[in-house]
């Protein structure tokens, strides 16, 4: 049975991405995008909005909750996927707060509203595997909870309220810790689409602290694979993993799309101090996962970065002059 799924935080780029996954591969009733502001322009959008069977709207779920409630009671989503949240730790030591309002609170209060209706059958929260902090090996789900950063924090307290209405009130909850992701789309002050944008238009990417640090990378679309996964067949009440197998450098990442820019590394980027609360090291044990549902990510670098390439020069004129640094919005 066609099921019609929501998308919180539809309008960033991994939620995009879901959606074309959900629209390419699960046959929905219906997928739509909710987010606090209007979609981007297509560079960003992808012109997801011109897909049959998906529509999008802006509601903003710490300010007009009222307004996205009436939404969600009208089209009763049986899916619902959460990928709402103030992002980037980094900058999450000022106004931490507005971290706590977004991630945890109007969260909280969304799921205590969604308590009552009988239309959901799941509900599906993206949560980030920061909250486990730095590691010196691929951790499991059970791994104790080490958040380093603010954003961090708020999302493991609303992880935690979730797996508590889920234990004792049976809300029909799932959690996803994906790796850091990329996609055509992403907003340019994350490492991937900066370095396509640096080395198209001839600027010096900042490899903070030499890129030491190592992250685990897979590309959105295969988030899009475990949502979907998740939503047809997997488990209420549970946590699950989901990235790569081992985790890579931000050096080997830069090194990685300057050959797919096929411009020598030295010429993409400048060596620049570490930022405050850098973790040294992500990486995932994604076993549960790949157990309960069949996923791995399928998608490698060289045609995760061959689709990034190839997204900048199609967009160069529009992305030029766009902002690459992060903002903090409403």
């Amino acid at each position: 049975m066609s099921k019609t799924y929501a998308i919180l935080g539809g309008g960033g780029s991994f939620g995009i991405h879901a959606a074309f996954y959900l629209l390419d591969h699960a046959n929905p009733n219906k997928v739509i995008g909710i987010g606090r502001n209007p979609l981007r322009p297509e560079p960003f959008s992808l012109n997801i909005e011109g897909r049959d069977g998906y529509e999008y709207h802006a509601r903003h779920v710490t300010h007009e909750m009222d307004l996205l409630l009436e939404l969600l009671d009208k089209e009763k989503p049986e899916v619902i996927v959460n990928f709402a949240a103030q992002g980037e730790g980094a900058v999450s030591w000022k106004h931490s707060w507005r971290f706590f309002e977004t991630n945890s609170m109007a969260l909280a209060r969304l799921t205590e509203e969604l308590m009552s209706r009988d239309w959901l059958e799941h509900f599906i929260q993206i949560g980030t595997s920061e909250m486990y902090g730095s590691v010196d090996r691929a951790v499991t789900e059970d791994e104790p909870i080490k958040p380093t950063s603010p954003y961090a924090a708020s999302k493991v307290a609303y992880d935690m309220y979730l797996m508590s209405v889920s234990q004792f009130l049976k809300f029909p909850m799932t959690i996803i810790r994906p790796s850091n992701c990329y996609c055509p789309g992403q907003l340019l002050h994350r490492v991937i689409p900066k370095a396509i944008w640096a080395g198209l238009t001839g600027q010096k990417l900042p490899l903070h602290g030499g890129g030491k640090a190592e992250k685990s990378y897979m590309h959105a679309r295969d988030l899009g694979r475990a949502i979907h996964l998740i939503a047809e067949r997997g488990p209420h009440g549970e946590i699950f993993n989901a990235g790569p197998k081992n985790p890579t450098s931000i050096r080997e990442v830069v090194e990685r799309s300057a050959k797919a820019l096929d411009i020598p590394f030295e010429q993409l980027c400048e060596v620049t101090d570490d930022r405050l609360g850098q973790d040294s090291r992500y990486w995932l044990d994604s076993t549960a996962i790949k157990n309960a549902v069949g996923w791995e990510p399928e998608v490698d670098w060289d045609e995760g970065l061959a689709e990034m390439v190839e997204w900048g020069k199609r967009y160069l004129d529009d992305i030029r002059d766009w902002p690459t640094d992060y903002t903090l919005r409403a």
